[in-house]
């Protein structure tokens, strides 16, 4: 039998695969998914929907503490660990199983099966009916990456948690040691702690949150640090000694080494990807330090196969994933695609208080050899803040000095997730300080303070 050909086959239905997918076959391109374990990958099965989920439970318990504060009442305050689970595996199935609805109506072929290339333009599936082999001139590879382990750090599911147990766990952890403060790491550093864990959180870098701004990662380490988490930077988890319900943690800083006990320990310490046994490197693919490398329009160099997503490197984030996946299938079906410009791509961490930004941070700027005009607003000066007992938190913007172009925005505080599209459009569309003063934004906002942060670096702010 001849083997089934597409003109388009994509390797991972995640956030860059299965959009990859339905922007292809509404070109008209006859495309196949293969995909090894969930529709929707790791972001929306173990990833980025699940702890959002799990964050919004956190957020409300916390808020009900604060009943008073709002002239509320709420007693004998208590929650279900199980039951805030059970909620946030259920807005991961239900949007799972939209994909396979989406997949389908757009009449996209999915396989479920581990896919190899044996040869340039072939996809043999492997699946528990056996093994069939798939052609098309395109294949896409948008297999994704998961969680680095780094020696003597290994996950046990037991004492030592990756992102998976962390999202499903069995107890609730009594002293919890996070190691990494990247997003992963203390988004389950907050929901742990909102819950009453007595969590650590331990860095190698100078700073938590080390891409984000110095002054951002100050501001949220000093909200943490208020919310009774311990902070240890420079620092490295050399070993970890086991024993029935307990670790011993050996922790080393420039002074010296010192021990403590957890009894749970979650290690973030960032990813890697998944190009293990798809056969590419006897394709000819080139692999550096585990991500394929890619060109701007994500090709490999080996004619008809392209990487997106995780699998083709940094920033490893969902949206930058399906934006690859519309460009390619555009440029597979002949239209004009464009390259996606990483300093337009926003970053949000889900922590209390949330943090987002998108360009570069005011020492890459200056390091990048531009004269920078800085502009902070503080949430205490904001109105709609205020009125949502939110006063905690801050903008800044960064403007280049010579041509007023918006170089980059960093925020901390409440919704500063939602906020920061603000900015990533006026980025996209090259906008100056003069286009953003003009604007004019509604009362009472929270993004009044965006206003006030670009009027503020020319020395105009109105309400500070």
């Amino acid at each position: 039998m001849a083997a089934k050909s597409f003109d388009m086959i994509v390797i991972g239905a995640g956030p860059g695969g299965y959009v990859a997918a339905i922007r292809g076959a509404q070109l008209g391109l006859s495309v196949a998914v293969v995909e090894r374990e969930h529709l929707g990958g790791i972001c929306l099965n173990w990833g980025c929907i699940p702890t959002k989920a799990l964050l919004r439970s956190a957020e409300v318990f916390h808020l009900m503490h604060r009943a008073k504060e709002f002239g509320l009442k709420a007693e004998g305050l208590g929650y279900d660990l199980d039951a805030v689970v059970a909620r946030s595996r259920a807005v991961a199935k239900q949007l799972s199983g939209g994909i396979g609805h989406l997949l389908k109506k757009n009449k996209v072929t999915v396989l479920m099966g581990e896919a190899t290339l044996p040869r340039p333009g072939v996809v043999a599936v492997k699946s528990g009916a056996g093994t069939e082999e798939i052609t098309a001139k395109n294949i896409i590879l948008a297999t994704g990456a998961r969680a680095r382990v780094l020696p003597g750090l290994e996950a046990d599911g037991d004492l030592v948690w990756t992102y998976k147990h962390a999202l499903t766990p069995k107890r609730m952890p009594k002293k919890l040691l996070v190691i990494g403060s990247g997003a992963i790491g203390i988004e389950f550093a907050s929901f742990f702690n909102t819950l009453g864990a007595e969590t650590t959180v331990v860095e190698v870098m100078d700073r938590v949150l080390p891409v984000e701004d110095a002054e951002i990662s100050a501001f949220a380490k000093k909200q943490f640090v208020k919310q009774g988490m311990k902070i240890l930077e420079k620092t490295t988890v050399v070993k970890l000694d086991r024993s029935p319900g307990k670790v011993v943690a050996h922790l080393q800083d420039a002074k010296g080494t010192v021990t403590a006990d957890f009894d749970t320990v979650i290690s973030a310490v960032g990813i890697v990807g998944n190009v293990e046994g798809l056969g590419l490197e006897a394709l000819g693919v080139k692999i550096d330090r585990t991500h394929v490398v890619v060109d701007e329009f994500c090709r490999t160099g080996v004619p008809g196969l392209y990487a997106i997503g995780d699998i083709a490197g940094a920033p490893w984030l969902a949206h930058k994933a399906s934006h690859e996946g519309v460009m390619v299938a555009e440029l597979i079906a002949g239209k004009h695609a464009h390259p996606i410009k990483p300093g337009t791509i926003a970053g949000c961490t889900y922590c209390t208080p949330q943090v987002a930004s998108v360009g570069l941070t005011e020492e890459k700027a200056k390091a990048a050899g531009y004269t920078v005009k800085v502009g902070r607003f503080p949430f205490i000066g904001n109105g709609k803040a205020i009125a949502l007992g939110e006063p905690e938190g801050m903008v800044k913007t960064v403007f280049d000095a010579k041509t007023g172009e918006l170089l980059g925005a960093h925020m901390v505080g409440a919704e500063v997730t939602e906020l920061i599209q603000g900015y990533v459009i006026g980025r996209t569309l090259e906008t100056t300080e003069e286009d953003l003063m003009h604007t004019v934004f509604p009362h009472p906002t929270l993004s009044e303070m965006m206003h006030e942060a670009v009027l503020d670096a020319y020395g105009r702010a109105l309400h500070m």
